[in-house]
């Protein structure tokens, strides 16, 4: 079983709203955000810079999201900026706009009660790793219960560092709904420190740490409320699903969408009347200041036949900052 925001997660249909970039509780070894999100004060809807509401709005809409994940740093020491946007997004979208947010501190009782008055739907809380086994009697033990009374569904996010039986317990004792174990891994913000601590990649793979992923498996993995979010499925199908849900939106007739979500078409510097005067349908072009984007494959069949001298097949991603992928240059 996994939660409504992971179904919505899964499908690529959850945009992924960072709204402060400071943690003040403690410096996780494992921290995985990168220089240009840790300690920063800047807020990205999934890669957009966000300057105003209508930034926010705009990227939800431009991959018809079903949901927002609310991420961090720390949202909770950002507590008036997050609560105006899960109510912007609920203005905007409705109900039925699920919401589910991360941190790594309790709050109390009046942070879970703004929360949930601005439209949050689900809290997904991660212990500091050194009070692992040891939360019954503690704060985190009674925020559970506090969120679950403030309209609030509670449950746990855990990086899968080890296994832990007492998570497993307090979901039995109606305290958690659920637990993620996300698979550990290394980035580009962590890996100097995760090395540091032992670490090390497993063999031929770009991210997952070597280490006790089936024995995680083995001591919590067949719990009907414990779902194991591996790496490989977060690229291969979270990422990509959102990639293509843009792609779709995005594309223009003449766009190509691959199986990876990226966006292939043809670029030329040719002069914008020769378009014209071959007779190209306007669908299948767009002029720009200096370039024309064209259909790849018309521009191949354009230059074999001599029509234009070159230029190049484009492949992108079709997200806000329209990262290239690769380059094919025609001739």
């Amino acid at each position: 079983m996994i939660s409504k925001g992971c179904e919505q997660c899964a499908k690529g249909g959850k945009m992924v709203l960072f709204v402060y970039g400071y943690c003040d509780q403690r410096d996780c070894f494992y921290c995985p955000l990168g220089e240009n999100r840790k300690n920063v004060t800047d807020v990205y809807a999934n890669e957009r810079l966000v300057e105003s509401d209508e930034d926010v709005l705009t990227e939800a809409h431009r991959m018809d999201a079903l949901g927002t994940s609310i991420t961090g740093g720390e949202p909770q020491e950002a507590l008036g900026r997050t609560c105006h946007y899960l109510e912007l997004l609920k203005d905007e979208f409705g109900e039925d706009h699920h919401t589910h947010l991360y941190t790594g501190i309790t709050g109390g009782r009046e942070n879970m009660r703004r929360l949930s008055e601005a439209g949050l739907d689900e809290i997904r809380f991660h212990p500091p790793y050194e009070q692992w086994g040891d939360l019954h009697g503690t704060e985190w033990e009674e925020i559970l219960y506090i969120a679950r009374e403030e309209g609030l569904t509670p449950a746990f996010e855990i990086p899968g560092i080890r296994p832990e039986e007492e998570f497993l317990e307090l979901i039995d004792e109606g305290a958690a709904e659920f637990c993620n174990v996300n698979e550990f891994e290394m980035s580009d913000g962590n890996y100097r420190r995760m090395q540091e601590q032992g670490y090390e990649l497993k063999e031929d793979h770009m991210s997952a740490v070597d280490g006790d992923r089936e024995e995680i498996l083995d001591v919590m993995g067949n719990h009907e409320k414990v779902y194991f979010c591996t790496s490989v499925f977060k690229d291969a199908a979270q990422h990509r699903r959102r990639l293509k849900r843009m792609a779709r939106n995005i594309r223009r007739e003449f766009d190509d969408v691959t199986d990876d979500g990226t966006l292939v078409y043809g670029k030329t510097y040719a002069d914008p009347d020769r378009f014209e005067a071959l007779g190209v349908p306007e669908e299948f072009y767009t002029v720009k200041s200096d370039h024309v984007e064209v259909a790849w494959w018309l521009l191949e069949e354009m230059i074999e036949e001599g029509d234009l001298e070159d230029g190049e097949i484009v492949e992108q991603y079709p997200t806000y900052d329209g990262q290239v992928v690769e380059r094919t240059p025609l001739a």
